[in-house]
């Protein structure tokens, strides 16, 4: 293991006191890097997010893609767990914290904004970022995109009514533009951008040699990330710390808890560790891009929905972390192969 992946949640708390520190100076340059964007996806993290993903792409086998159905457990899980339970766990724990155990601190009115931030995040499960936590607990590549695919598939379909019969509400104002864009870019180019190099590698020596020497690139990409995340975020970071902590209570609870349903399921199913730590990663992380962009449309910029929604983006990448790392330390508890 590399310096920088062995040190790396030495190098990520520093990323955030650099991001925080520089926005809170720097107004204008946090405001320059948060208007760079298309489709509401910042278009500088979209980048970088890109240089995480590609080098995991390398190791895809496409040939390999076409028998996961013979393993459709793991598959059957990451929906399940996704699209079934994590809906439901995400609201009954905003509700109880948001409307009981916080509610002397947050008037009725905000805290349902509240509440309907944290939902819109429990009804997006991730799509970029799990390749990069699926990598660093060396996940299988090829079922990783699977899974991912799947997830995006029914996100087409789903999210909108489920978001909906949660919210109470009766339209739910998807961003189309916003939930293609972001399969287009995180998913689709960089899957056929390493599946254009494999081609033209041809050799397994050279793929295996490339993706060593792209690895310190996808490392310091989620360091730079991390530092621009919390750099744009700075003022409301800085303006209501306790609305931030009241938030991020509950947000990085359902992580853990979701984490551990996945996979203590995947555990009973006998799936092995390749397989059940990219599939609990899915369901834990968010695809905050399209939670953000609703939670805009549906609220406004400056509703508390919005930042329940950015706080989900503050709290992801410490927690998720640690939780690669608890399924690293934990691979002795699956089987190394589908028995």
């Amino acid at each position: 293991m590399g310096l920088f992946e062995r040190y790396l949640s030495l190098w990520v708390a520093l990323a955030i006191v650099a991001g925080v520190a520089i926005g809170a100076l720097l107004p204008g340059l946090s405001e320059a890097v948060a208007g760079f964007e298309f489709a509401r996806i910042n278009l500088l993290i979209a980048l970088l997010v890109w240089g995480m993903i590609y080098p995991m792409m390398l190791a895809v086998d496409f040939g390999a893609i076409a028998g996961l159905r013979h393993q459709p457990k793991g598959l059957v899980v990451t929906v399940v767990v996704n699209w079934l339970i994590k809906p439901l766990t995400m609201t009954a724990i905003a509700w109880l914290f948001i409307r009981g155990l916080f509610g002397a601190w947050i008037p009725a009115a905000l805290g349902d904004q509240y509440i309907a931030g944290m939902i819109l995040l429990g009804v997006a499960p991730c799509t970029a970022m799990v390749f990069v936590w699926s990598r660093l607990s060396n996940g299988d590549p090829s079922y990783t995109v699977a899974q991912v695919a799947i997830n995006d598939l029914i996100m087409v379909f789903a999210f909108a009514p489920i978001a909906a019969l949660l919210l109470g509400v009766s339209n739910v104002l998807v961003p189309w533009d916003t939930l293609v864009t972001a399969v287009g870019l995180f998913v689709v180019v960089p899957l056929a951008a390493g599946w254009l190099t494999r081609r033209l590698l041809h050799s397994p020596g050279r793929i295996d040699r490339l993706e060593q020497r792209l690895k310190p690139l996808a490392i310091v990409c989620l360091i730079v990330t991390v530092l621009l995340l919390f750099l744009v975020q700075a003022r409301a970071i800085l303006a209501n710390p306790l609305a931030i902590a009241l938030i991020a209570i509950p947000l990085t609870l359902q992580t853990y808890l979701i984490f551990w349903i996945t996979a203590q399921w995947m555990r009973l199913w006998r799936q092995p560790h390749a397989i059940a730590a990219p599939g609990a990663m899915i369901g834990a992380s968010n695809f905050f891009e399209l939670a953000v962009a609703v939670a805009i449309s549906l609220f406004g910029l400056e509703s508390g929905a919005a930042l329940a929604t950015v706080v989900g983006v503050l709290v992801e990448v410490p927690v998720m972390l640690s939780l690669v790392a608890i399924a690293n330390r934990n691979r002795r508890l699956f089987p190394a192969a589908i028995p």
